[in-house]
């Protein structure tokens, strides 16, 4: 006796509709790009700050889970740990420069 196959997904939660070939392609990730940017321009070196240091904690805990490899351009998790500190430190200089021209640093 064999078992039925069980679905994928979460129990009780209805299945996706199947993509139609005629559904248009939904751009979700540019308009996240978009608003990255957007934060990025406004923000400047405070959202890379932020945004740096929520990827290195989220890679962090990853690899701590057992992650090697990722879909980042990149692949290795310690080369986008590397990458993400590097740009931490990179926020950390811009903001410095950036209070220091202020004149609230010395």
């Amino acid at each position: 006796m064999t078992s039925p196959p069980v679905p994928h997904g979460i129990p009780g939660a209805p299945f996706p509709a199947a993509a139609d070939e005629n559904t248009p392609f939904d751009p979700l990730r540019l308009c996240i790009f978009a608003t990255v940017a957007l934060l990025g321009w406004a923000l400047g070196p405070f959202a890379l700050l932020f945004f740096a240091g929520l990827g290195f904690t989220g890679y962090w805990k990853a690899r701590q889970a057992g992650l090697t490899r990722s879909r980042c351009l990149l692949r290795d998790t310690r080369l986008v740990l590397a990458y993400l500190a590097v740009l931490a430190v990179a926020a950390g200089v811009g903001i410095w420069m950036l209070l220091s021209r202020l004149g609230r640093l010395g």
